[in-house]
């Protein structure tokens, strides 16, 4: 079964964007996200709707964020995105008048409507600012551990 990495593509997007500190055309962002450019200007739709991001057209122009990375959350993303479904798992619906596949569709519908409002909850939680605060984190971590081991040899 294929997954929807729409979510994690766009935030990888969102967060080249935030370090670019310029508009980025969509072919640079497709590239960023090893994609098309016609995926990026339908995804980016959506976002510009809801004010994360605007276009600019001509010489110069493109997508830049045009929001606070800290007032805008995973969840918003994936609200922009549509909402999409975050479980690949089903129910078996063969016999739906069998009293037993009743039973266990019942059970697991409880199940995965908790798993999912924990997962979309924990969304609501991370901001754009952290994510860039944890990649900004890295990178200084990394460069750092390289300078070190340059020292050493």
């Amino acid at each position: 079964m294929r997954r929807d990495s729409r979510l994690s593509g766009i935030l990888h997007a969102l967060l080249h964007m935030a370090e670019q500190g310029r508009p980025m055309t969509s072919a640079e962002l497709a590239s960023c996200m090893q994609t098309n450019a016609v995926v990026v200007r339908r995804t980016m739709a959506g976002l510009r709707e809801r004010g994360i991001v605007r276009s600019a057209k001509g010489h110069g122009g493109g997508w830049e964020l045009a929001c606070d990375l800290s007032q805008v959350t995973l969840k918003d993303i994936y609200d922009a995105l549509g909402a999409p479904g975050v479980l690949a798992i089903g129910f078996h619906l063969e016999n739906p008048s069998c009293l037993v596949e009743q039973a266990v569709n019942r059970s697991l519908a409880g199940a995965f409507r908790e798993a999912e409002a924990f997962l979309i909850g924990r969304l609501g939680d991370i901001t754009l600012a952290k994510l860039a605060e944890d990649y900004r984190s890295s990178l200084a971590y990394r460069h750092s551990h390289k300078q070190r081991h340059n020292h050493d040899l």
